[in-house]
C-alpha cells in the first residue's frame, strides 16, 4: 500500500466517551429520588459510566495510536525507497549521460577529422573511447553491485565530490575537444561551503559540459563559480553550435534531475538559450562561511 502522504492520527474516541457521559448525566438527572438515602444510586452509576467511559477511550486511544505508529513505519520506509530509487536513477543518469556522451562527441570528432594529422586524431579519439568506456563499464558494475547487496553496498559507492574535483571534471571536458575557460576563486576567497552544495556544483558543471558537447561539439564554454549574498552562484555558458555539428540531443532527464537538486537545497536553476548559444545558472544558498 502506497502512502504518498504523511499518515495523520485523528482519534474519535474522546468524542464518543465524552457523548456518553453526557447522556448518562441527561439520563441520571431524569431520575426522581424518593428518599435520600437513595441519592448514592445515581451518584455510583454516574461514577462507573465516567469511570468506564475513561477506560474505554484510554483502551481505543492505545490501540488507534499503535496502528497509527506502523502505518507511519510503512510510509517512512516506503518514502524513504523511494527517495533512495531516484537517488540511485540519478546516479545512473550521470554516469550513463556523461561516458555514453564522451564517447559520441569523440567518435562524431574523429569521423570528421582531416589532413595530415587526422590518423593521429584517429588513434587519440580511440584511446580516448577505450578508456571512457572502461571507466563507465566499471561504474555501473559498482552501481549494480550496490543494488544487489543487501545491505546496501555503500563501501562500493564513490566518495561524494567536492570542489576540488571540478579542475578534473573541467579536464575530461577539454579532452572531449571543448575549449573551457574557468573563473574558479581561490578556497580562501570562496570561504566554506557544505558538502551538499559542493556535490551539486559538481553535478550542474558535468552535466553542463556533457550537454554542452553534446548539442553543441567543439565549442568554446565558460564556466564561472562565486560567492554572492550568501549563495553559491555557479554559471555555465556556451557559445552556441560548432560548424557542421550535428547535435544528439537526449532525454532531456538530466536538466531536470538538476532541477530537483537544486530546489532541494533552497536553491534556483536557470536554464535556456542566450544570443549564441545556451547557459545554466544555478543559485543555491549557503551560509557556512558565515
Amino acid at each position: 500500500m502506497q502512502h504518498s502522504e504523511r499518515p495523520v492520527w485523528r482519534s474519535r474516541a474522546r468524542l464518543a466517551s465524552a457523548i456518553t457521559v453526557a447522556v448518562a448525566l441527561f439520563a441520571i438527572s431524569l431520575l426522581g429520588v424518593d428518599r435520600p438515602e437513595q441519592a448514592w444510586m445515581p451518584l455510583a452509576a454516574l461514577v462507573v459510566i465516567v469511570s468506564a467511559a475513561f477506560w474505554a477511550t484510554a483502551r481505543r486511544e492505545w490501540r488507534e495510536r499503535r496502528i497509527h505508529e506502523e502505518r507511519l513505519t510503512v510510509w517512512a520506509a516506503e518514502r524513504a525507497a523511494q527517495e533512495e530509487r531516484l537517488r540511485i536513477a540519478r546516479e545512473l543518469h550521470d554516469l550513463a549521460s556523461h561516458g555514453l556522451g564522451l564517447i559520441t562527441v569523440r567518435a562524431a570528432a574523429a569521423a570528421r577529422a582531416a589532413g595530415d594529422d587526422s590518423d593521429a586524431e584517429r588513434t587519440a579519439a580511440l584511446r580516448d573511447i577505450e578508456r571512457t568506456g572502461r571507466e563507465a563499464t566499471t561504474e555501473l558494475r559498482r552501481m549494480l553491485a550496490v543494488l544487489r547487496s543487501r545491505d546496501g553496498g555503500a563501501a562500493l559507492l564513490r566518495p561524494a565530490e567536492t570542489l576540488a574535483d571540478l579542475p578534473g571534471i573541467l579536464a575530461v571536458a577539454r579532452e572531449t575537444g571543448l575549449e573551457v575557460e574557468a573563473r574558479l576563486p581561490d578556497p580562501d576567497e570562496l570561504g566554506a561551503v557544505s558538502p551538499g552544495v559542493q556535490l551539486a556544483v559538481c553535478a550542474i558543471a558535468r552535466e553542463a559540459l556533457t550537454n554542452a558537447a553534446r548539442h553543441a561539439g567543439p565549442t568554446a564554454v565558460s564556466v564561472a563559480l562565486e560567492r554572492s549574498s550568501g549563495e553559491v552562484v555557479v554559471e555555465i555558458r556556451d557559445r552556441g553550435a560548432a560548424a557542421c555539428w550535428a547535435p544528439a540531443p537526449g532525454a532531456g532527464f538530466g536538466l531536470l534531475g538538476l532541477r530537483e537538486r537544486v530546489t532541494a537545497l533552497g536553491g534556483r536553476l536557470e536554464t535556456g538559450p542566450t544570443a549564441s548559444g545556451f547557459r545554466v545558472l544555478a543559485r543555491i544558498p549557503d551560509r557556512s562561511a558565515s
